[in-house]
């Protein structure tokens, strides 16, 4: 991939330099020393993707991936000093259009090399593929049952723009005590538990990760948090599985909603956001299939219209409605069911 790299350390940025031409995969396009200048070489040479800092003169990592992404948009990781000091500005960014973040590799002693290129390596399968694969399998669990004291299921995925997009969608409706609501949201494990605590300082509900085992908490905001797939059983067990492997998609919304579809016998919504990609369309359509309600975000408020579009075009989604509509819908939805 052609990378461009947006950070005003010289430090910083020759440790990401270094690390891009570590593989012969790479190569490093240009480097912007501030915000305005990546937004104006972007512009002038667009590359397959942007290693951003947040903290730059001129620009902002932020207000310098808004614009990227409204003018000459690109795959955009956000790679800081220490992440979690700036969950935040983190979180603007994604909600911006940036993919993923993680923390820059350190120059000398060569610390963090490995975890950034493994995120580039996972943003190539996303630019090429657009697709996590699908060959229609899901985890295998036991035979439907009745869905226990959760009287209705609201499964969202999302992945770029999806922070502040969630955010938005659930400050505006407060879910129904017996509703339960899970969040499968594309960042990366380590940053899980400060994406739940953020969520919840939006919002007048109880926010929380879901470790292995637990169950559907009616009333509580559930927030996917490992790098392994999200999935249920009839009961509203859920639990953390590795297989399918080869999904560049991890969590994957597909594997999430396919299980609602398949083992949750209750009512049930699923709502598709914004993010890159195909991931979530084809188990979005299994639970419209299924008889559950779907919606998807348009395009005009997605910060990336690729998974709606997806799911758009599969014909997944019952109602095509723009964010701010997402939740007085799902307040007459859901309350009609309950």
């Amino acid at each position: 991939m052609k990378i461009g790299i947006a950070n005003d350390v010289a430090m910083a940025a020759e440790a990401l330099r270094r690390a891009v031409a570590s593989t012969s995969e790479h190569q490093v396009l240009w480097i912007a020393r501030t915000g305005l200048e990546a937004v104006r070489m972007c512009f002038d040479n667009r590359p397959d993707l942007i290693l951003m800092d947040l903290n730059m003169p001129e620009l902002d990592g932020v207000e310098a991936t808004r614009q990227i992404m409204e003018r000459t948009p690109c795959a955009i990781l956000v790679v800081t000093g220490k992440p979690e000091d700036s969950v935040g500005a983190v979180f603007r960014a994604m909600g911006a259009g940036a993919l993923d973040v993680t923390a820059t590799p350190v120059l000398r002693g060569g610390g963090g090399d490995a975890a950034l290129l493994a995120k580039i390596k996972t943003i190539g399968k996303l630019i090429r593929a657009g697709s996590p694969g699908d060959n229609g399998r899901a985890p295998a669990l036991a035979s439907a049952a009745p869905g226990g004291p959760v009287g209705h299921l609201l499964a969202i995925g999302a992945s770029t723009g999806g922070p502040v997009a969630v955010a938005a969608i659930l400050a505006e409706w407060q879910p129904p005590p017996s509703t339960a609501v899970v969040v499968v949201q594309h960042i990366d494990a380590h940053f899980a538990q400060q994406f739940a605590s953020w969520l919840g300082d939006q919002l007048a509900v109880e926010t929380r990760v879901i470790a292995e085992g637990d169950m559907l908490a009616p009333g509580t905001v559930q927030v996917a948090r490992t790098n392994d797939h999200l999935v249920m059983e009839p009961s509203g067990r859920l639990h953390y599985v590795a297989e399918p492997r080869d999904y560049p998609y991890r969590p994957s919304v597909d594997v999430f909603f396919r299980c609602v579809a398949r083992q949750w016998s209750g009512p049930a919504t699923g709502v598709l956001l914004t993010g890159m990609g195909r991931d979530g369309a084809a188990g979005l359509l299994e639970m419209r299939q299924a008889g559950k309600a779907t919606i998807a975000q348009d395009e005009a408020t997605s910060a990336v219209y690729g998974m709606p579009r997806a799911a758009a075009e599969l014909g997944a989604a019952e109602l095509i409605l723009p964010l701010d509509a997402i939740a007085m819908t799902l307040r007459g939805k859901i309350a009609a069911k309950l």
